[in-house]
């Protein structure tokens, strides 16, 4: 099985609707080299199984599409949160692998 791993700096951000969801968007080029390698193999709501790792913290998780950036954004559950010591405004280095 082939895999596409990416590596990435971004802000940790709040989302502002319902519930206190924390992201951090992926840049345009790494979507678009994402939405390439999948060619359309794509779960619920588009997402895209990862496995993601900030710091030391590991977890399988998903992707999902954002028309706001035209590219992706990967949800930071508060365990990792807590585990890693960071929150909202934070830049964060993370590693997405993508298993096709």
């Amino acid at each position: 099985m082939n895999e596409l791993s990416i590596t990435f700096s971004g802000e940790l951000w709040m989302y502002e609707g319902k519930g206190a969801w924390f992201f951090v968007t992926l840049p345009e080029e790494d979507g678009d080299q994402i939405k390439f390698v999948t060619g359309g193999k794509r779960k619920g709501w588009g997402s895209v199984k990862v496995t993601a790792k900030i710091g030391k913290t590991a977890w399988s998780t998903s992707i999902f599409p954002d028309s706001k950036s035209g590219s992706y954004v990967l949800p930071v559950k508060a365990d990792v949160r807590k585990k890693e010591k960071i929150q909202a405004g934070d830049s964060i280095i993370v590693q997405l692998t993508i298993e096709m």
